[in-house]
């Protein structure tokens, strides 16, 4: 790969992750003071009632509020951009020195990606966010200190849960990460794999304390009366979902009206081009050692056959919650870090031949431009599975910052 063009991608994803970060710094003034925002019913919710899920970023914005003398949301704000920044930061820290032909261009920039939350301004510092965060910490802990491999994920996953537990449906992709990462074939067995996954042990309690001891009526009326008395916050949407939409079954029977014909064909239409580029990836690449890896994964059978079973549990996801473009959001960032982390710690190798002479790599780049700009700007998931396919979705970020704070 010549340095020059490196230098020039790298200046690109700069460029690019600059302009998201701005803009988002904007959506989020505009929107912290609006009082049905989906993201700020979600960060009040708090452990006054009760230790609860989702309640750990909540107590901590209560915590600053209370000793700043702030208002609650304000103390969100600050949060929130810090959180934006600091996501983007790890982003191109990782991403920086990597480029793998046009192709990889696609999937940086497809509007399933980075750009999803920025024109979806009601995802925006979504929770989420932190599990990006965290996932980024633990793979670049597992590139630089894999020492330390086992307290990073019982601190990062653990951590995760506590601030959003559907994170659980992803954990087959951090064990995935964890095998596939295994050096020695000394502690490649049955024993070294389960005593590895008792540090997931106490995310996976947490999990099942929120499942199986939701807010009672009485706690959930206490939380919801603290934020009042305290900060005049309702507690609504997310937080009040805490206690009309909490048990397994609420989750799955609450969606039923949304699953139509066209709902779903639709979604996964939008699920198989917005993964195709990566999957054109997956399918050009190998595991680099040519012999059983574990008793686990065989490094004969193609990685895309993995990857499609970690992926297989957030189906369950999808069935129980209506935010489908989140979910594609979610497992796609999850999808591409993972695939990246196994490139950058040398455990597959792609096929660099086969991708050169594949046909986006013989468009001339007049075609090739147009193709980019048509699969990565002009259309967009909307978050909902109800919600229509939106378009130019930067184009309408950048035209509404504009009108709102130039005009």
């Amino acid at each position: 790969m010549k340095n020059q063009t490196l230098n020039n991608y790298k200046n690109y994803l700069f460029l690019y992750l600059f302009l998201l970060f701005s803009m988002s710094v904007c959506f989020l003034y505009l929107k912290h003071d609006v009082g049905n925002d989906s993201t700020i019913s979600e960060w009040i919710i708090n452990y006054s009632g009760g230790f609860t899920k989702r309640g750990l970023i909540g107590q901590i914005s209560i915590y600053f509020a209370r000793f700043f003398d702030s208002e609650l949301r304000d103390i969100i704000l600050y949060f929130q951009i810090i959180i934006i920044g600091t996501y983007f930061i790890l982003i191109f820290t990782f991403l920086k020195n990597i480029f793998l032909e046009r192709i990889y261009l696609l999937c940086i920039f497809t509007p399933v990606f980075l750009l999803y939350p920025v024109y979806e301004i009601e995802v925006l510092a979504r929770k989420e966010i932190f599990i990006f965060i965290l996932f980024i910490i633990h793979l670049l802990i597992l590139i630089h200190k894999f020492k330390y491999a086992n307290i990073s994920k019982l601190i990062t996953f653990t951590i995760s849960v506590l601030i959003w537990e559907p994170v659980l449906f992803f954990l087959p992709m951090w064990i995935f990460i964890d095998i596939a990462s295994k050096e020695s074939e000394k502690k490649n067995n049955l024993l070294f794999f389960i005593r590895d996954q008792i540090f997931y042990l106490p995310a996976i309690i947490i999990g099942m304390v929120f499942i199986f001891n939701p807010l009672s009526e009485i706690e959930h009326f206490q939380m919801a009366t603290i934020l009042k008395n305290e900060f005049n916050e309702v507690c609504y949407m997310s937080c009040s979902l805490l206690l009309h939409k909490s048990t397994f079954m609420q989750q799955f029977t609450g969606n039923f009206h949304a699953y139509s014909t066209e709902n779903v064909l639709r979604y996964i239409w939008i699920m198989f081009i917005a993964f195709l580029p990566l999957f054109i990836l997956l399918k050009n690449i190998n595991f680099r050692k040519k012999k059983k890896i574990n008793f686990l994964i065989n490094s004969e059978k193609k990685v895309t056959n993995y990857f499609y079973l970690t992926l297989s549990p957030v189906l369950i996801l999808f069935l129980m919650g209506y935010d489908w473009g989140r979910w594609v959001n979610i497992s796609y960032t999850l999808s591409l870090l993972t695939f990246l982390y196994l490139y950058k710690k040398d455990i597959i190798i792609i096929n660099f031949g086969t991708l050169k002479k594949s046909r986006i790599n013989l468009l001339s780049l007049r075609n090739f431009s147009l193709i980019f700009i048509i699969y990565c700007f002009t259309w967009s998931p909307k978050t909902v599975i109800t919600g229509d396919i939106g378009s130019f979705p930067l184009y309408r970020a950048i035209y509404k910052i504009y009108k709102t704070f130039l005009t």
